[in-house]
């Protein structure tokens, strides 16, 4: 389960990650969720990815989303 402080991370990632990418956030958000990624990355470690900088999370979180088969 995710506090408002873990929500608000996820919604600030999925904004980063929608311009980083060139889509909607809907569509980030879409391939999170089916990826696992939200709810089994950003999640569980946000206390450890909220101290990270915006480059490094968009570059780690891009680099996981292609391991699990997503094209950016």
């Amino acid at each position: 389960m995710c506090g408002e402080k873990e929500m608000d991370f996820a919604v600030y990632l999925i904004h980063c990650l929608a311009e980083a990418w060139k889509k909607l956030p809907a569509q980030v958000y879409a391939i999170l969720d089916r990826t696992g990624i939200l709810d089994g990355y950003i999640f569980p470690c946000y206390d450890t990815l909220h101290t990270l900088g915006r480059e490094y999370l968009i570059n780690d979180i891009t680099e996981f989303a292609e391991e699990k088969g997503v094209r950016i």
